[in-house]
């Protein structure tokens, strides 16, 4: 079978949830690999494999993290054409987290390995044969308006997916591990990380990451109200997200916003308390699997596409929906 080369998104050499999921798609169309960069890539290995990776590249040239995504494209160049040879159906695609990094990655090398770039899919699967494409992805499109299945027609696909896309599926393998050495373009050291710092962790999961998502918006009435937003986050393992207006008003951080000009998130269930549904805010949470809405307004536009809502005022819902989760735990 062709391999479907998934690229592991993490610097510290883990191989966090997105890749597990990226691993789990890939068996679908192919041979599940891994490629991880950076010195701790060995770190990885052990959950790859659990996951089902056949093949994993070890990429431990400390440059893949001094220096800013060339390096890494430089990488992926040079490993997709060991794969390839002189037969290209050798690989029949190469998968990345829709991240910042990812994407702009995967734009990079599609180009350089002139073939197609398809962003930001919400699901990938199987061509039809007799179309002659390998590899369907499923997208949405018009801030979640529409639905729409792509191929590449031309070369190797090459694919970011949303975190959230499918679940992770363990499936032991016993993969053959390449350490391998690359040669870096000039371009590659253009631009240079100067300095790292970890952001403080608040226990909860990454907001793009979450498989559940909780998110207050002006509703909330004061910032100090995101605190009863954050116990039923803590309760259900979830983020906390938040409206622009809310962000905007100064309650909460910048870096937790949903939306158009915010994050992007695609969680198994989005709950929102005081979210009024606007374009802007359900451009960034349309995607998701099951959504839940709270507001007291019966005509607000995000019981349009909400799964299940209720009309009602939130700090009366939100407590009483905590009371009710903390009961049935016991």
């Amino acid at each position: 079978m062709p391999q479907v080369l998934v690229v592991v998104d993490a610097a510290d050499g883990s191989a966090p949830k997105p890749a597990l999921e990226l691993l789990t798609l890939a068996r679908r169309i192919g041979s599940p690999s891994a490629v991880v960069f950076g010195p701790d890539a060995e770190r990885a290995v052990e959950t790859l494999a659990s996951h089902g990776a056949e093949h994993v590249y070890l990429v431990k040239d400390h440059r893949m993290l001094d220096h800013l995504v060339v390096p890494k494209v430089d990488a992926l160049e040079q490993i997709t054409g060991h794969i390839t040879g002189q037969n290209s159906a050798d690989l029949a695609a190469v998968l990345l987290t829709a991240s910042t990094e990812g994407k702009e990655i995967g734009a990079r090398l599609a180009l350089r390995l002139d073939s197609g770039f398809i962003s930001d899919a919400v699901d990938v699967n199987p061509g039809d044969p007799d179309s002659g494409h390998a590899v369907v992805a499923t997208q949405s499109a018009f801030a979640a308006s529409f639905t729409v299945t792509s191929a590449v027609t031309a070369g190797v696909p090459v694919i970011t997916v949303k975190p959230n896309a499918t679940t992770p599926e363990p499936r032991r393998a016993q993969p053959d591990v390449h350490e391998v050495e690359v040669e870096l373009s000039q371009a590659a050291t253009a631009a240079t990380v100067t300095a790292r710092e970890v952001r403080a962790s608040s226990g909860r999961p990454e907001l793009t990451d979450a498989s559940i998502v909780v998110s207050g918006g002006r509703g909330l009435g004061g910032g100090e109200h995101f605190a009863l937003m954050e116990r039923l986050a803590d309760l259900l393992g979830a983020a906390v997200g938040a409206s622009r207006a809310a962000v905007d008003a100064g309650w909460y951080p910048h870096s937790n916003q949903v939306g158009q000009t915010g994050k992007t998130v695609s969680p198994q269930l989005y709950l929102a308390a005081g979210i009024s549904g606007a374009i802007q805010h359900r451009a960034g949470m349309q995607t998701s699997k099951v959504i839940a809405a709270v507001n007291k307004d019966p005509e607000a536009p995000i019981f349009e596409l909400a799964d299940f809502g209720v009309v009602g005022d939130l700090h009366q819902v939100v407590p009483a929906l905590i009371d009710e989760i903390i009961s049935r735990r016991g």
